[in-house]
């Protein structure tokens, strides 16, 4: 087999002559070299399909280096400027990792807070969620409130949250989240109570926040719950976790139940021990009860010095996967669900030890297999807006896959060839028409490589 090499758009394109599908073309839409544009994985086109938005976070800083919110107009390369800290720092505060609204004409991103000093820097527990308008730059919107004060008020946080998404239905936001109290406890105890959780706000319950003197405290415009309890050591062979993360809403507004009404929920990976002590990931789902300002049986809402916020009542934690007594396993990947919430996508090896891709009913039962590919997915599953087809990384190139009892050979065709460096944080417009992604690409010279974006369009 004879290997062709090409260089288009500074990317190395790696194809064979055996190579019969036919690749869309790539349309770099970001060009400035001084700075990264950075989709981060998150919902980045506006509701008409026209802007994407990203940030510009800095290799060294990461987030917290990022000085500004941007978007950019797919159609004429246009970019503007929605969020911009002048003078930041590699330390921060920093503004990352931002969504656009589903409907409306807006976008959340994690703001660290503005105190931020080199000695007392960007950190996953001193941070919030902020809302801009994208006709009213730089006007800033504060969404959860933070209060890191004894006594602490519920409704309201304690550290700081990360990647905030909207549900389709734009009723709430949710997202992961460090305890800046926890943490505190973990220095002077030596025990790791520094553990990722998921929470969750929506704007039924207004709160107050009492202002501090060192500028820790918060006032935010929406009411806040943590949704999944973790514990520091669970106990072996339990449903308990000590860490959730890679977390994403249930359907438009969440999956139909037995009694055929719709259940607000979101899905997450929660990392068990298995009977042995061993961490093993699992997914799970967090049913998440209409009202959320109701302690629940686990203690206070907002916590106390010594334990983390608790979930609300009527919260309810199921466990979705149990790979731990398999021959390989854990489960891994930002899930995601079907715009129809009957399934929920995920990684995890097959019976070869081949990374693919999973997908299971919220209620539970049987996972079924998607992908088969001769070697491991690599990351990035989005759902098609009408759920007949899935998009993800694998052998350095975007693969679209349909969702059906087809043959696999017959499902899964490359939409990208295959690159030297694989596309990263893949996103699908909400009319299904075009996929954006990031690439690194070369500068001239001396220059660090810059992540660009790059969108692909569907016939």
């Amino acid at each position: 087999m004879k290997i062709y090499y090409a260089v288009i758009a500074g990317i190395l394109l790696v194809s064979s002559c055996t190579t019969t599908e036919k690749q869309m073309k790539e349309i770099q839409i970001t060009t400035d070299n001084s700075k990264n544009h950075d989709l981060d994985n998150n919902d980045n086109f506006s509701p008409d399909g026209k802007w994407l938005v990203y940030d510009t976070r800095t290799a060294v800083g990461g987030i917290g280096g990022s000085p500004s919110i941007e978007r950019v107009n797919i159609e004429t390369g246009e970019t503007q400027v929605l969020f911009g800290i002048p003078e930041n720092k590699d330390w921060g505060p920093g503004a990352g990792a931002v969504s656009y609204h589903p409907t409306e004409n807006e976008v959340v991103f994690i703001h660290g807070l503005p105190i931020c000093t080199e000695e007392n820097p960007y950190q996953q527990w001193r941070r919030l969620g902020v809302i801009v308008k994208d006709n009213n730059p730089n006007v800033v919107l504060n969404m959860d409130s933070r209060d890191v004060t004894y006594p602490f008020t519920p409704g309201a946080l304690r550290g700081g949250t990360h990647r905030h998404e909207w549900s389709r239905d734009g009723k709430w936001v949710g997202y992961t989240y460090n305890d800046a109290i926890m943490k505190k406890l973990e220095d002077s105890t030596g025990v790791k109570w520094n553990l990722r959780t998921v929470a969750v706000s929506n704007q039924q319950h207004p709160l107050a926040v009492d202002k501090d003197n060192a500028g820790e405290n918060v006032q935010g415009t929406w009411s806040s719950a943590v949704v999944v309890r973790v514990v520091p050591n669970p106990v072996p062979g339990s449903d308990e976790i000590s860490n959730a993360a890679s977390d994403s809403w249930i359907g438009t507004g969440g999956y139909v139940i037995p009694d055929g009404s719709i259940q607000v929920a979101r899905a997450f990976i929660g990392s068990v021990r298995d009977k042995d002590g061993k961490p093993v990931d699992e997914l799970f789902v967090v049913d998440i009860p209409d009202s959320i300002n109701v302690p629940g049986e686990y203690g206070p809402l907002e916590g106390t010095l010594n334990s983390f916020p608790m979930p609300p009542k009527g919260t309810v934690q199921r466990r979705l996967t149990f790979t731990a007594n398999s021959k390989y396993p854990g489960c891994g990947g930002v899930v995601r669900s079907s715009s129809d919430g009957k399934l929920i996508s995920y990684q995890a090896k097959d019976q070869n030890g081949i990374q693919q891709i999973f997908a299971i009913s919220p209620s539970g039962g049987e996972s079924i297999q998607i992908t088969e590919h001769t070697s491991g997915v690599q990351s990035g599953v989005r759902w098609s807006p009408d759920n007949k087809s899935i998009i993800y990384v694998w052998d350095n190139s975007i693969v679209q896959c349909e969702v059906s009892s087809l043959p696999f050979e017959k499902r899964f065709h490359r939409l990208t060839d295959k690159t030297l460096e694989a596309p990263s944080n893949l996103v699908w417009s909400n009319d299904g028409r075009t996929i954006a992604f990031n690439r690194i690409v070369p500068v001239e010279g001396s220059g660090e490589p810059k992540k660009q974006i790059f969108i692909i369009q569907l016939d």
